[in-house]
């Protein structure tokens, strides 16, 4: 095997042990409002918001350190032992307990951090110039695999249901340690130093976006979908449909930019304005569609009016519209930093997921208070200057990659 089918190789066995993670992951945070709903009318009490609050917050703050983490243990082995968290937080839905549910909650918000580093870490180290856009399509295709298998399961499994029962539901020597330490001071300082830098913080404003919006579509859009009483029986059902949508919106968008990347002759501000043309189009349909409260309803559901008539297929429309336009920043985001900081990675995905994560943090707290529409307005004012900055570090990379320059140049 040569060594550039080596590293494709890695990038699609990294790909599938994410889709396999993440199918049972997604599919709790897409369906945790709903079924903590449910299960509050016993002696659980519990927000699955407030749960994926504290994940996505615990999740940025840990991206400080996780770059040494990754240095020292090796990105293999992060990844591994971040999978080993990730089947602990799912297992406590087998039996949900509040201080079970919420302990595993700050559990995963640091294995996600090392995860993610690891992850951006061993995709840089599998690409090059020419091949990262390519890469970036086929992991994060394989990875929004996830969201099919997942919610078909719901969508089957939850047929007909209008409310959801509980049972569906190292050593290290002190040598080690110091050097630990001293690589997580210099670890750190180098993110904070990257986090002022003209290019990350433009960046980082996309950033924000899409971690506004990947709140939402994980775990609001399904909550409201499965709130309006309008949809009759299937209301909970359609949260397992909106989820497959969302991952075939993902898939289609990673596979078909992942293709198209190597003759790619205009760059990857196009595909950043597709993605954000398709997702004003969606949020519009939405705001339409689903009425103000469907965020925020009890788990007996909403009778409130929409502006028209709530449509199922307009509401399922809308899920792979999401998933599209989210894999098109998604991409094009790995694309730029594994192409800009190909010689030191870690600390440039770990802003990035620092930066995403207390974005997601933030907006999970906002939707246990905020109605529908003031969540669209976020969303849309946050995704235009995000792709603005996007399309100005993108200009400014291709200028000093045309005359022949180095990227820190800029």
């Amino acid at each position: 095997m040569s060594p550039e089918s080596k590293k494709l190789y890695n990038i699609i066995i990294l790909g599938v042990a994410f889709m396999f993670m993440f199918t049972a992951f997604q599919t709790c945070g897409n369906v945790a409002q709903t079924v903590i709903k449910s299960l509050n009318s016993t002696d659980f009490h519990g927000s699955g918001y407030t749960s994926m609050a504290i994940i996505y917050g615990v999740f940025s703050a840990s991206n400080l350190i996780t770059p040494s983490v990754v240095a020292i243990v090796g990105p293999q082995l992060s990844m591994f032992a971040s999978g080993l968290f990730y089947s602990m937080y799912i297992a406590v839905f087998i039996q949900p307990f509040p201080w079970s549910f919420y302990t595993a909650s700050v559990f995963i918000g640091i294995a996600a951090a090392v995860l993610w580093t690891a992850q951006g870490n061993c995709l840089t180290i599998n690409s090059d110039e020419l091949t990262i856009g390519r890469n970036s399509g086929i992991f994060w295709a394989l990875l929004q695999s996830s969201l099919f298998f997942g919610n078909l399961y719901i969508y089957f499994a939850w047929q007909g249901k209008t409310q959801i029962s509980g049972n569906q539901i190292l050593k290290i020597s002190w040598e080690k340690m110091s050097l630990l330490m001293t690589r997580t001071w210099k670890s750190t300082k180098k993110s904070l130093k990257l986090c002022v830098t003209k290019e990350m913080l433009l960046l980082s404003i996309t950033t924000a976006y899409t971690g506004l919006e990947l709140t939402f579509f994980s775990g609001v859009y399904g909550t409201c979908i499965g709130a309006v009483n309008k949809f009759g029986t299937e209301e909970k059902s359609l949260i397992g449909l909106s989820g497959i949508f969302i991952g075939i919106g993902e898939i289609l968008g990673g596979s078909l930019f992942g293709l198209l990347s190597k003759n790619n002759r205009f760059g990857r501000n196009p595909v950043v304005l597709l993605g954000i043309l398709v997702h004003f189009v969606a949020f519009y349909l939405i705001f339409l569609n689903l009425p103000g409260d469907a965020p925020i309803a009890p788990a007996e559901g909403t009778d409130s009016m929409a502006y028209i008539k709530s449509s199922k297929e307009v509401a399922i429309f809308c899920s792979f519209l999401l998933g599209l336009g989210d894999s098109c920043f998604n991409t094009q985001l790995l694309s730029i930093l594994g192409f800009l900081y190909s010689e030191d990675s870690a600390p440039a995905f770990a802003v990035f997921k620092f930066v995403q994560s207390i974005c997601a943090a933030v907006a999970f707290f906002y939707s246990n208070y905020l109605l529908l529409h003031w969540q669209l307005l976020l969303m849309v004012i946050f995704g235009f200057f995000g792709t603005l900055s996007f399309f100005t570090v993108e200009w400014e990379a291709a200028a000093i990659v045309a005359r022949g320059s180095d990227y820190r140049s800029i």
